[in-house]
């Protein structure tokens, strides 16, 4: 029996996530949202191209929280997405209600799933998810770590004249604008960056990493980032399903990792069928742990204004 992927919130990030996960034919796929029939339209749509992608898979789209009963991965990409000047921030207080919505029905009727949570500010909704489901922490987790990775790769093969696909990324801390890339842990075929660019280049990656969600935004001006979210959130939940062990930058509870106390932040994390199976704990230096520090107290901010006791 296939297993079965929740994605809820049928907007651009949902219904992208939603075809790369038709497409692959690794699970059926419930599009569930709470506007009436843009669901059912866009499951309808999928299911109509699986023929042609050569798949056979059931998608099912829904207005109704206990359709989520049985599936083995949950993906929230419910919410506001953020407009021209808007931060990752600014988002918290009009996404916290519907992450807490959706993480009472994800308990209630999926109570063994594992949940990836997109939702921005995203660190702070992975934990408020977490505080919801009260699920063990390893079950949850925050997709941003390998999207803002993908683009500290895309900018700096952009600079180098390489392929993406030899570049190797970490970042580390917070899906916001006190993020971390990592250029010591960044590397060619192997080769550091540090080697290969002048500190003032590395920086202005490191700067457009940071702004990388911004600069899509002001762009679209409509809209936000959807192919690249979607698609980090793909390798994750393919990670789970198909039980890959797979090394993935991701918000995971740290209970003392990194000297960090409660609290989801970006680190490398091994990631099977049981979720977060465990944390690779980097030593980081003096710099590199000021900055992480910086990120996880803007994560900590936000976390104590919405997380109720």
């Amino acid at each position: 029996m296939r297993k079965k992927v929740a994605v809820i919130g049928a907007g651009n990030v949902g219904s992208t996530l939603a075809q790369l996960v038709v497409q692959s034919g690794i699970a059926d796929v419930l599009l569930y949202d709470v506007v009436e029939g843009m669901p059912q339209g866009k499951a309808l749509d999928l299911m109509e191209s699986a023929p042609l992608w050569g798949v056979s898979v059931n998608v099912t789209g829904t207005n109704e929280p206990s359709d989520l009963e049985g599936s083995h991965v949950v993906v929230v990409t419910a919410g506001a997405a953020r407009r021209p000047g808007m931060s990752r921030d600014d988002l918290l207080g009009i996404n916290a209600d519907t992450v807490r919505s959706v993480g009472r029905d994800v308990a209630l009727y999926c109570p063994d799933s594992v949940v990836i949570v997109v939702t921005n500010p995203m660190d702070v909704m992975a934990h408020l998810c977490w505080s919801v489901t009260r699920f063990p922490p390893e079950r949850v987790m925050g997709m941003g770590g390998l999207l803002d990775s993908a683009r500290f790769r895309t900018f700096v093969a952009m600079e180098l004249g390489v392929s993406p696909q030899d570049v190797e990324a970490l970042v580390l801390g917070g899906h916001g604008d006190q993020m971390v890339p990592m250029p010591r842990f960044t590397t060619v075929r192997g080769v550091p960056i540090t080697r290969l660019l002048p500190p003032e280049r590395i920086e202005s990656l490191i700067t457009r990493t940071r702004n990388g969600g911004a600069e899509i935004v002001s762009l679209l001006k409509t809209g936000s980032a959807y192919y690249a979210p979607a698609a980090s959130t793909f390798q994750m939940l393919r990670a789970v399903l198909l039980d890959e062990k797979r090394v993935i930058p991701a918000a995971a509870y740290l209970d003392g990792g990194y000297g960090v106390e409660g609290l989801f932040v970006g680190v490398p994390v091994v990631i099977g069928r049981g979720g977060v199976e465990r944390i690779i704990e980097l030593e980081l230096n003096e710099d590199e742990r000021v900055f992480f520090e910086i990120s996880v107290q803007a994560v900590k901010r936000l976390v104590e204004q919405i997380v109720r006791p």
